[in-house]
């Protein structure tokens, strides 16, 4: 069990989430949102070996740096999601709430990991990107991500959180986008409000840093690392503009 003060408060770190996570003190951390890689690009191993720039397109016409860890298969990806779940599970609050995105394809794993780490799954939110996605003819619009979200132990009514949506309908606007799979900060700033008011959100997987960047502007304190230097570098140049 690891008791340290925390010392990594609104830091971000560089480097893999579970050396990292590992750094962290025991119930430390009052709520985990974050966006892993998914693995759910391509349908045969050479495709998934593919650059992630090319399995998840962009409309913009905007060239984004590679993302590391998308090129697991279904059961390495579920082993994988439980080792850095359990480690969260230890360093996040007794009743603190855990918020994970998760495409369609990858929601009977996601939900599976969480339980396995320890979690109690409470139910699915929906990102609905509008209708300007990925229009196919003679098929339902691929209009949809998910917030797959539970919660360590009991999550007491009481927290100073008020009800949030179930639903939430937010475009990708270009100016807004710093990663290949980025989601909007407008939309993060609504989702990190299920943490209490002052507390500590935990982003393992910070990417361009949308997360940690909400957090800021929300009024909470944050920690979070990301693997890749080209990330690090853009989500380390949007913190210090907030």
């Amino acid at each position: 069990m690891k008791q340290s003060s925390m010392t990594t408060l609104n830091t971000l770190h560089l480097g893999d989430c579970l050396t990292f996570l590992q750094t962290l003190p025991d119930a430390s951390v009052d709520a985990l949102i974050t966006d892993p890689p998914y693995s759910s690009g391509g349908l045969h191993l050479s495709a998934r070996q593919g650059k992630t720039t090319a399995k998840y397109l962009n409309s913009n016409g905007r060239t984004y740096p590679e993302f590391l860890g998308d090129n697991r298969d279904q059961r390495s990806h579920l082993h994988w999601s439980i080792l850095w779940l359990s480690e969260c599970f230890r360093v996040l609050k007794p009743g603190a709430p855990v918020c994970l995105f998760s495409d369609w394809r990858q929601i009977p794993t996601t939900t599976d990991a969480l339980q396995g780490a320890g979690f109690m799954w409470r139910g699915i939110a929906v990102w609905d990107k509008t209708e300007g996605v990925r229009p196919v003819i003679g098929r339902f619009r691929q209009q949809a991500e998910y917030l797959v979200w539970g919660s360590k132990g009991d999550m007491p009514q009481d927290r100073g959180v008020g009800v949030l949506p179930g639903v939430y309908r937010c475009s990708v606007k270009a100016a807004d986008k710093f990663h290949v799979t980025g989601k909007p900060t407008e939309l993060m700033r609504s989702l990190v409000k299920i943490c209490p008011p002052g507390g500590v959100v935990l982003d393992p997987f910070a990417g361009s840093g949308t997360t940690l960047v909400a957090a800021e502007r929300e009024g909470y304190q944050w920690v979070g690392c990301e693997m890749s230097q080209d990330y690090h570098r853009v989500a380390s140049e949007r913190l210090a503009q907030v």
